[in-house]
C-alpha cells in the first residue's frame, strides 16, 4: 500500500474517531499531496513524491517550532510538536550521524572538491534520509571550514 493511501485511510479513521487536531493536518496533507499533483501534472505521486512533500510539511513545522518557543507562545509551540509527532510517523527513521559521515568521508575522499559538491552528492546517497542541517554540519567539520 502506498503512502498516499495509508494518508487517505488514516483521514478516514480520525474523521470516525473524532480526532480534531490529527483530522486537521490529515486534511492540510492530503492537500499539499494534490497541490504537488497538480504542480507536476500528475494523476498521482510516488511514495518518494509523497516524503518529499512531508519533508517539507515537517521542516515547517520545526520552524514554526522555533518561532513560537521564542516568542513565548509554548501552547502554539506544543501544538505545532503534536503535528509535527504525527507527520514523523508517516516518514522513514533518519540515518545515524555516524552512518552520514561515513558517506561524507567516501564523498570527499573521492575527490569531490568543495562545499556545495559535497553536500549535493551527500544528499543524493542519502536519499532524504539525512536531516540537511547535520549533513552541512558535518560536511563543514570534514572540509575545515
Amino acid at each position: 500500500m502506498s503512502l498516499a493511501q495509508n494518508i487517505e485511510i488514516d483521514f478516514k479513521n480520525a474523521l470516525k474517531e473524532k480526532q480534531a487536531l490529527k483530522l486537521s493536518l490529515l486534511r492540510m496533507l492530503k492537500s499539499a499531496l494534490k497541490n504537488e499533483e497538480i504542480a507536476k501534472k500528475q494523476a498521482a505521486l510516488n511514495d518518494e513524491e509523497v516524503m518529499a512533500v512531508l519533508r517539507r510539511e515537517l521542516k515547517k513545522r520545526q520552524d514554526s517550532i522555533l518561532a513560537f518557543s521564542s516568542a513565548g507562545r509554548n501552547d502554539l509551540a506544543d501544538q505545532e510538536k503534536a503535528e509535527a509527532e504525527i507527520i514523523n510517523a508517516y516518514l522513514p527513521a533518519l540515518m545515524a550521524e555516524v552512518d552520514i559521515a561515513k558517506i561524507v568521508d567516501s564523498v570527499v575522499a573521492s575527490g569531490v572538491n568543495g562545499f556545495g559538491l559535497v553536500m549535493k552528492e551527500v544528499m543524493a546517497q542519502t536519499k532524504g534520509q539525512a536531516d540537511g542541517q547535520l549533513v552541512q554540519k558535518l560536511v563543514k567539520a570534514k572540509l575545515a571550514l
